[in-house]
């Protein structure tokens, strides 16, 4: 079997939008405020928490300080995505932001986990809450969260690992409205199983959420086919290049959040079609299908059948 190996890619292109440098530099600083406003409610919150006696501000407040931990985590791994590869990391440490958001993902469902454990036990005998101290406290973490939340706002759609960031802040942008509900409740009411009812629904709507992020992370985690990309309409692209007869050992996977990776051996009969067409295809299939790192094998097809072509080895 007579083949020729080569290699093509289009420099850090992201997943989606083909601004990596740009996305990079905002995404930096929208963890850089986004830890920093968090940081200051926690503050507030445990302060206030401990003024007034609330057990359920303090709780809150152990809670936000994981979403700071959690956003450092992120932030970090994007940090080190963008450090140059190394002989002993070759593809660089992309990776780690995928793994950023199954962890975000992780943190979120426990998250959920312990209060919505706490919630149950409190509808037995919910204990009374200072409604109106808790109304505006939770009012400022409304507040807090969405603003968070829309610093990710443009970049959740093509990065998961600022997915998970978004999706967290929304998650803590929810419990605070329902805290601001129930608290509203309580002081209309004096019903105190209005806060852990509140908990217990919105607890709900977060795990759905984090669910869909820890699937997707974990597909990715795993080496899946990024959902952005039809691996089917990738293999008929290139089956459709001049020149090409067969397409086989197709593999598609995410490097990072934001770059996706590709190997191929292509069976060309007629011969090697040059660096030109290396080049062309690779920026096609960046342009096409958001692949930025392409790895083509040539192969004619005049010798053995290659070891590798059929679906069901790797």
């Amino acid at each position: 079997m007579s083949h020729d190996h080569a290699h093509g890619h289009t420099p850090d292109h992201p997943a989606s939008d083909g601004s990596a440098t740009t996305s990079a530099v905002s995404l930096g600083t929208a963890f850089r405020w986004g830890v920093a406003l968090n940081l200051g409610y926690t503050a507030l919150e445990a302060g206030a928490g401990l003024w007034l006696g609330s057990l359920a501000l303090l709780a809150d407040a152990a809670h936000n300080l994981t979403d700071v931990a959690g956003l450092l985590v992120a932030w970090a791994a994007a940090a080190a995505a963008r450090r140059a590869p190394t002989p002993r990391y070759s593809y660089g440490l992309g990776r780690g932001t995928i793994l950023a958001a199954l962890a975000n993902a992780i943190a979120i469902l426990i998250g959920v986990g312990a209060v919505a454990w706490e919630a149950v036990g409190r509808l037995a005998a919910p204990p009374p809450v200072p409604g109106l101290a808790v109304l505006l406290v939770a009012c400022v973490g409304v507040a807090v969260n969405l603003g968070t939340a829309r610093l990710f706002h443009g970049h959740h759609a093509h990065d998961l690992n600022a997915k998970g960031a978004y999706l967290h802040m929304l998650a803590d942008a929810a419990v605070s409205l329902g805290v601001v509900a129930a608290a509203a409740v309580m002081l209309a009411t004096g019903w105190w199983r209005a806060d852990p009812l509140a908990a217990l629904a919105v607890s709900a709507m977060i795990a759905w959420s984090a669910f869909g992020l820890l699937r997707e992370s974990l597909h990715l985690a795993l080496d899946g086919v990024p959902a952005a990309v039809d691996r089917e309409a990738v293999a008929a692209w290139l089956a459709a290049r001049e020149g090409v007869a067969e397409v086989h050992d197709l593999h598609v996977w995410a490097l990072s959040t934001r770059r996706i990776a590709l190997t191929v051996h292509l069976v060309m009969p007629g011969g090697h079609p040059g660096d030109a067409f290396l080049a062309r295809t690779a920026a096609g299939l960046a342009r096409e299908f958001g692949i930025g790192h392409a790895s083509i094998q040539i192969e004619l097809g005049d010798g053995p059948a290659c070891p590798l072509a059929s679906p069901a080895v790797v």
